[in-house]
């Protein structure tokens, strides 16, 4: 299964009902982080889409209230192959009917990117200020993606660039040489991300990763991925697609991110 991963970037794992449990559990407060007042700045793209934000109220092992620590085949295959971190308060992303529409201040072009490539990226690398110059800003480990509600394929599944992370890991790895890694985290990586991202689109295949709630997603790090449009036609309960999402930082930042591993 490690090989699959690494070959990949990304692995989907079975029904499993400790996490199943663990998802009945969390799924009350994720719905209270969805309506609380004091996070609706984050509902966006036309009241179609919830942004991944660190919402959901759990400890570092993924414990909320009084219900059980996040566990189960998932987590046991980051523990051994990975090495499991403290988890961050979940990120809580939650797309509705007629997603996407325009994201607030998002211009013609960036839009249209959302609509036709899934607003694809890697996480940790956010376009900033008016030049929009990325540098490896959230140097996380993993990404797992944890279905909280039932949707059907249609509904905005991820999507995915298989193989990806072989391209832009090693990319991102060329745009450090030459600096020191105590400023990996300063490194303009705005043209060496775009050229790559280019070679991903011409040549890795495109996955929608669909899963049900006790299901689980890993990705790597480096793997471009997105979200597709929810289908004309398709529906599902008044939860919408809702799925929680953990990607902790690396202990030593951006030097271990940049790693091949």
């Amino acid at each position: 299964m490690v090989e699959a991963f690494l070959r990949r970037g990304w692995l989907r794992f079975p029904f499993d009902p400790v996490l199943a449990d663990w998802v009945a559990h969390v799924l009350p407060a994720a719905r209270r982080a969805v309506t609380d007042p004091a996070h609706a700045q984050w509902l966006d793209c036309e009241g179609t889409w919830f942004i991944g934000v660190d919402a959901l109220d759990n400890d570092e092992t993924g414990r909320v209230g009084d219900g059980p620590p996040l566990a189960g085949q998932a987590i046991d295959f980051i523990t051994r192959h990975l090495g499991m971190l403290p988890l961050h308060r979940g990120q809580v992303s939650v797309t509705y009917p007629g997603y996407p529409r325009p994201r607030r201040g998002e211009g013609e072009a960036a839009f249209r990117y959302r609509l036709n490539r899934g607003a694809a990226h890697v996480d940790g690398l956010k376009p900033e200020g008016p030049d929009r110059r990325r540098h490896v800003d959230e140097p996380h480990g993993w990404i797992l993606g944890l279905p909280l509600t039932e949707a059907p394929p249609e509904a905005a599944p991820l999507i995915l660039w298989e193989g990806s992370h072989r391209i832009l890991g090693p990319a991102l790895a060329r745009a450090m040489e030459g600096h020191p890694p105590e400023d990996w985290h300063r490194v303009d990586v705005t043209e060496a991300y775009q050229a790559a991202r280019r070679e991903v689109f011409e040549t890795c295949p495109r996955i929608a990763l669909h899963a049900r709630p006790g299901e689980a997603y890993l990705l790597h790090r480096h793997c471009l991925h997105g979200v597709a449009p929810w289908a004309d036609g398709t529906d599902a309960g008044p939860d919408g697609r809702m799925i929680v999402y953990f990607r902790p930082e690396l202990r030593n930042g951006v030097e271990d991110w940049v790693a091949q591993v």
